[in-house]
């Protein structure tokens, strides 16, 4: 994947051993349920005191942060805003869920950051099916990693659950090239 990787982990994305971390996060940037939640409490009230002059972020849109309490290697927090998925703009959630990864990577190279670790992004509470989640998210960071001149050269995708990971692990084979074309 040009000169970088994609690494799927089943873990704490609040432990990831890279310079940044992204956060599922809500469209205030208050801290909520899920992993927004488990980032605010690891970063502690400092993140809010980072997140509150910003005045929220809109959907399909990231910002970006010092990491809070959260230990190093882990100096950034990416605040990503997915979409609530709703299969009647199915379309429209995609290119929103498109575009979070896609500003979260670019605040990652305005900070000439070399390793990043993205959740699940909108499939928790906001109900975006696992298996359509994966290959957006991964084309995403594959085609960030073709790029010509990035920092970014590790992409880390921690996943909550088994589940979670079967189905990002089926997303990323289907990327794979065939033995054919090789």
């Amino acid at each position: 994947m040009g000169a970088g990787r994609v690494q799927l982990v089943q873990g704490d994305i609040v432990k990831a051993s890279t310079e940044a971390i992204v956060n599922a996060a809500n469209a205030a940037l208050a801290g909520g349920g899920g992993v927004d939640g488990a980032i605010h409490r690891a970063a502690g009230p400092e993140l809010y005191e980072l997140t509150r002059p910003l005045g929220g972020c809109p959907t399909g849109k990231a910002v970006i942060t010092g990491a809070g309490r959260i230990p190093p290697p882990v100096r950034f927090i990416v605040h990503a805003v997915g979409p609530r998925y709703s299969a009647s703009r199915d379309a429209e959630c995609a290119a929103l869920l498109r575009s979070a990864h896609e500003e979260s990577l670019r605040r990652c190279e305005e900070h000439a950051i070399q390793s990043v670790s993205f959740p699940a992004i909108s499939t928790g509470v906001y109900g975006y099916p696992i298996h359509k989640a994966a290959p957006i998210a991964l084309g995403e960071a594959i085609d960030h990693l073709a790029g010509a001149m990035r920092s970014v050269k590790h992409i880390v995708f921690v996943l909550f659950s088994p589940a979670d990971l079967d189905a990002f692990s089926a997303a990323l084979a289907a990327f794979a090239p065939s033995p054919a074309s090789r």
